[in-house]
Order: C-alpha cells, then sequence, then structure tokens
C-alpha cells in the first residue's frame, strides 16, 4: 500500500434529489491503494497506526481490498468507521498480448466488438481516424479536442464528471506527459473529435480518469470503438502493468476488464458528536436514496431516466 498520506479537505456531500442538505469539508490524512499493492485483501478494515494531524479529522483508505460485505458504520477503537461504498475494482492483466486478451471474450462478443469498429470505418469512408497524445508538446491539443467533446456529455452536464477545464489540470497533465505518464486517444470523424479516452501513469498502471463521446454519435459506439483501438495500441506498446479501470461498475468495464477485486472507501474519523450526526445523516439519505431508486426501476422509470440523462444537451 501506498504510505504516503497526503493531508486535504474532503466533500462529504448529503444530498436529497437535486438539493444538498450539508456539504461539510473534513480535513482527512488520505491514501489510495494502487492495484501494484501486494497486500491480500482484509476481512475487519483496520484504523491506522499513524498518528492524526491536530487538524484532521480522521482517515480514509480509498479501494481497499476487503474480503465479504462491510458494515456500512461502527465503532472501532478511538474513530467510527464508515464504509460509504463496496464494490468490484476491475482491471486488464496487461503482461499478455493483444492475441491473447482478446481470447478472454466469447466469439459472439468478438464479432459484435469487430462488427462495431467496422461500422463505424465505414461511417467514416473506410478509414478511421484516431490519434495517441504522449508528448508535452501535444497536451495543449488533446486538452482543447478532449473539451470539445467533453463539455456536451452528459457526465459533464448533469454529473460535473468531464474533463476539468482549467489551466491547473492542463498543467498537470504536461507534467506527466514530461516524465511519460500519460497517454491520451482522440477518436475523430474527419476532423471532427467524437469521443477522447485519457490516461494518466501511475507505477507502471494505466489509470482509467476520464472517457467521453459526442451523443449524436452513440448509435456508432464510438466510446467502445475508442477503447479497443486504444487497449490494441496499449498492448502492442508493452510498457504497462494493468490497465486500472478504478472505482465503479459499469457495462463498459466489465466488458474489457479480464479481472476484478472487490474493495471498499474507508472512513476513520475521530468519536465526536459531529463527526456522528453527520455520518448518521449520510447514511440515512443514503438509505433514501437507494429505496427510491428501487421504486424507480420497479416502474420501469430508472432506464428511462438514464435514456434522457444520455440524450441531454
Amino acid at each position: 500500500m501506498n504510505q504516503n498520506w497526503r493531508y486535504h479537505p474532503v466533500s462529504m456531500k448529503i444530498r436529497l434529489g437535486d438539493k444538498t442538505l450539508l456539504a461539510p469539508k473534513l480535513w482527512l490524512q488520505v491514501r489510495e491503494v494502487g492495484l501494484d499493492d501486494e497486500l491480500p485483501p482484509v476481512v475487519e478494515p483496520q484504523p491506522p497506526s499513524e498518528p492524526l494531524q491536530a487538524d484532521s479529522q480522521g482517515f480514509l483508505i480509498r479501494s481497499l481490498g476487503v474480503v465479504g460485505q462491510q458494515p456500512v458504520l461502527r465503532r472501532q477503537q478511538e474513530y467510527l468507521c464508515y464504509v460509504p461504498s463496496q464494490y468490484p475494482r476491475y482491471y486488464i492483466d496487461m503482461s499478455q498480448s493483444f492475441e491473447e486478451y482478446k481470447r478472454k471474450f466469447s466469439s459472439k462478443t468478438r464479432s459484435t466488438l469487430s462488427r462495431k469498429v467496422r461500422k463505424y470505418a465505414e461511417h467514416c469512408g473506410g478509414t478511421i481516424s484516431w490519434r495517441v497524445y504522449h508528448a508535452v508538446e501535444e497536451m495543449p491539443e488533446f486538452f482543447r479536442l478532449a473539451r470539445v467533446v467533453s463539455r456536451i456529455t452528459y457526465q459533464e452536464k448533469l454529473l460535473d464528471a468531464g474533463l476539468p477545464d482549467s489551466e491547473e489540470f492542463l498543467h498537470e497533465m504536461e507534467r506527466l506527459a514530461q516524465q511519460g505518464r500519460v497517454r491520451g486517444f482522440i477518436l475523430f470523424y474527419h476532423n471532427q473529435p467524437v469521443s477522447y479516452l485519457y490516461c494518466p501513469v501511475d507505477n507502471g498502471v494505466l489509470i482509467y480518469a476520464f472517457l467521453g463521446y459526442d451523443p449524436d454519435y452513440m448509435d456508432f459506439s464510438v466510446g467502445t470503438v475508442l477503447q479497443w483501438l486504444a487497449l490494441e495500441y496499449l498492448f502492442e506498446e508493452r510498457s504497462f502493468r494493468f490497465f486500472d479501470f478504478t472505482e465503479g461498475e459499469s457495462e463498459h468495464k466489465k466488458l474489457f476488464a479480464t479481472h476484478s477485486v472487490q474493495c471498499a472507501n474507508v472512513f476513520f474519523l475521530r468519536k465526536s458528536l459531529r463527526n456522528m450526526l453527520l455520518l448518521h445523516a449520510q447514511r440515512t439519505v443514503d438509505r433514501f436514496s437507494k429505496s427510491m431508486g428501487a421504486a424507480l426501476y420497479q416502474f420501469g422509470l430508472k432506464t428511462m431516466v438514464k435514456k434522457l440523462m444520455r440524450f441531454a444537451k
């Protein structure tokens, strides 16, 4: 596990619909478990042995490997242990060849992927135009083109999860490029960018940081097409150990991954009345949101809402 703790504020947003009921920021000591860490999954997360800084409210360990389902909230030693999310962390073993990787798919799935690539090639006049970006001088162009796509995606419009639009983020991309630690991909329709994929590199692990596509090209599966082309390139480059899809579950990640590990985000907060009230409020709203989601699914509305989100402009 990476033993370098970062000390910074973490937002604990509690939402009800589109309303933010409470959004305090807690100063926490934070670290993230990487796929390159060799510690086995834990049956019960334990508080870190590191001392708390004076103003720190506790610790946050992201993507901690766990065994079995963890309780959402419990008291543990002098801390409140809060586990807001538990999920499979999908990844691709990049030690194999691309030909070996393709064998993990059924013949039907391979045929489907080939058909999607062929369909888009035909739409483009026979040849797919796409580009890889990794040099420092290439990053401004990648940033500009990726932002063209990102600003019209539902991730940015509705979830505020698009490629960050800031000079600071561009400078960070350039810094990583200078160290050989970033790969960017753009898929075009003629000269128009229609999909982008951004992957920083950490200790030989490609991080699936941002993927977006123009919703007008949804019927051509341009996000899937770019992912497939990018993976073929990355396998042939043979520079990386894993492709890490990070936290969160989706059909896209399931489709392309070769493995997964069960992980959890774990908070250890100081025992205090304020923190106890915060966590109980968070848990109450989470339960309400889940029950609403179940009701929507039961009435067939959840799928409709997702489609509306994807088509919203």
